[in-house]
């Protein structure tokens, strides 16, 4: 079953290249991905968003999605609130639509 995983980032001012350039290859380093999109959703506010073959897939490229996180942690800022510097969440597909 298709499962998805979205994760909120606040970029630091100036590093939103080192962000977006550490994304660019994820396919290849990501086994069971389908597709991923990167969304700017403010100033230095990114969401990015990952469509996944399963649960299971997802479960198993997270070593590879925190080896590319640790790639470009520098430049994040804390999120508040006890987040850290992600806010992620995932789960499996319930409803699809067009």
């Amino acid at each position: 079953m298709t499962a998805f995983n979205v994760v909120r980032f606040k970029v630091k001012a100036g590093m939103e290249d080192i962000f977006l350039d550490a994304h660019r290859n994820i396919a290849a380093a990501w086994p069971g991905m389908r597709h991923a999109n990167i969304v700017k959703t403010g100033e230095g506010r990114y969401c990015i968003i990952v469509e996944w073959e399963s649960m299971e897939a997802l479960a198993a490229a997270r070593p590879q999605m925190i080896a590319t996180l640790d790639s470009f942690r520098e430049a994040l800022e804390d999120l508040g609130g006890g987040l850290g510097v992600t806010d992620p969440v995932a789960g499996s597909v319930v409803l699809s639509l067009k």
